[in-house]
């Protein structure tokens, strides 16, 4: 990330030491404190206060020189794949997603029903089992089926922000244009009656080979393509599927899913008349792993956003605390926050601390939903990594993390103007009140964020304890959610929906 100075600056510690003069105000605002008890504020034996913060905005970026802000997370098939285009998200540009992944016959050798040369061909399809749509489901989208080219592995895990490993030649049938609202309809052809399939039809010529050239050529020293699973990857490495159209809107498919095939449908005869004939369908699935000598089906889904020109761009590389902060769903943005006043807080009983962060409200955001969570890290300078929070997030016995009480989820509110919005709290009780009793020596810089995956140092809740690696998912899917959240101007700012931390406590 573009680190901004870690230390303090004079001028932080007078902000910070001027807000701490407003600490024994009255509570001004609902008490929403997920749930834990605390006493009431009475401003004789318990108080309230507010401390401002700093925001700003930063990006994930692939092959940049800060470490830090390295996005090098690989795709897995199991996870939920992303197909579309997003053209016009007012303040967060433009998404593009594109799959790529194998089909294969279920087992080897295979064959075709009957002889090969008394079989023949009607249509085949590619089709996908369809879960959801992220943005404009109205919007058509255009898309194009085409042939991997280069070495697809199963055994390589690619980067989602990156495709270059893959190269696509021949198309493989025309541009389908299809409205994403519509995927949710039954369907019902041959021996398939279901709904929440995406359904391609490719070309001809395509199918001919998988019927006849693939099952009985063997030249170029090739073996017949359904003799064994590496045969058939020589003639054939796979689906790249992308939208080549203006669209709005992503869509997710599930790879594993009994939808997700491609149907052959021939006719064969089962008697010597030439016209008596059986219509028949053939799937290649997706093989989520090797086994029993087969090897599994290799996947990407790659995932590139682009802000040039919108405001999420503009909001980057000020000096300034930014007004509002920008976050998306991996891959995509986060913001440093910084708390000006903690350190010079002293000792006292911490009954409750949560840092406020609250969406503001557009209209787009009913087609480009907020992520499910949002995640809140610390960045520790002695080890140059980020690091849960200290004391407030931790394992219990049976390896589960309290995310729940820590406040990753949002609770609805009303703004200003009574469009409901977001607002998150996260509880940071414990490691404010170890800095507070100078048990935690350093006020860390913190890290907002909306991650698929969290990968961080994790610090057992005991003074003094060692930190060690830990990963851990947030939100259920890459690619969809984003949300603006009010920053902080400074003491002076009087925004209701400011990011704040607020304290409730009782002095010693």
């Amino acid at each position: 990330m573009k680190r901004r100075q870690l230390a303090f600056t004079i001028g932080a510690l007078v902000t910070g030491l001027v807000i701490i003069l407003n600490s024994c105000k009255k509570i001004n605002e609902s008490t929403e404190l997920g749930g834990d008890l605390i006493p009431p504020i009475d401003n004789i034996n318990t108080f309230d206060t507010t401390l401002s913060v700093e925001a700003y905005n930063d990006l994930f970026t692939l092959g940049g020189t800060d470490p830090l802000k390295e996005d090098s997370l690989r795709s897995n098939y199991a996870d939920e794949q992303f197909l579309g285009r997003i053209d016009n998200d007012i303040f967060f540009g433009k998404t593009e997603a594109e799959m790529y992944f194998e089909l294969k016959p279920e087992f080897y050798p295979f064959t075709f029903r009957n002889r090969p040369d008394s079989i023949y061909f009607d249509s085949v399809v590619l089709v996908l089992d369809y879960v959801e749509t992220y943005g404009d489901s109205m919007a058509a989208q255009t898309l194009s089926v085409s042939e991997i080219t280069s070495n697809f592995r199963v055994d390589t895990s690619y980067i989602i922000r990156k495709n270059s490993d893959i190269t696509t030649g021949a198309s493989l049938a025309a541009p389908a244009t299809i409205i994403p609202a519509g995927l949710d309809d039954s369907v019902k052809v041959f021996l398939d009656t279901t709904k929440s399939q995406l359904r391609i039809r490719l070309d001809d010529a395509f199918g001919q080979k998988l019927l006849n050239t693939f099952d009985t050529s063997s030249a170029n020293g090739k073996l017949n393509a359904y003799s064994t699973d590496s045969a058939f990857k020589s003639y054939f490495k796979g689906f790249a599927i992308k939208s080549t159209v203006a669209g709005n809107a992503l869509m997710g498919f599930n790879l594993q899913g009994e939808n997700t095939k491609l149907a052959i449908y021939y006719r064969h005869r089962h008697g010597k008349p030439d016209l008596d004939l059986d219509t028949t369908v053939d799937y290649f699935r997706f093989r989520a792993s090797s086994s029993f000598g087969l090897t599994g089906s290799a996947a990407h889904n790659y995932i590139k956003r682009d802000y040039a020109g919108y405001p999420i761009a503009a909001a980057q590389g000020g000096t300034s605390p930014d007004p509002v902060i920008y976050l998306q769903n991996t891959p995509g943005s986060f913001a440093t926050v910084k708390i000006p006043g903690l350190a010079a807080l002293n000792n006292r009983i911490i009954h409750r601390a949560e840092l406020i962060a609250e969406q503001v409200y557009d209209p787009s955001d009913a087609t480009f939903t907020p992520p499910n969570y949002l995640f809140l890290d610390a960045y520790v300078p002695a080890i140059s990594k980020y690091m849960t929070i200290p004391f407030d997030l931790a394992y219990d016995g049976s390896g589960d993390l309290n995310l729940g009480s820590f406040g990753i989820a949002p609770v609805n509110k009303l703004d200003g103007s009574a469009n409901v919005v977001k607002s998150w709290r996260f509880n940071i009780s414990r490691w404010v009140q170890h800095i507070v009793n100078d048990t935690e020596p350093t006020v860390y810089d913190l890290r907002l964020y909306a991650p698929f995956i969290v990968s961080d140092q994790y610090r057992p809740p005991v003074i003094g304890s060692t930190p060690s690696a830990t990963q851990f998912g947030i939100n259920p899917t890459i690619a969809k959610g984003r949300v603006r959240i009010a920053g902080n101007l400074g003491p002076a700012d009087t925004n209701p929906q400011k990011m704040r931390l607020r304290i409730v406590y009782s002095k010693l």
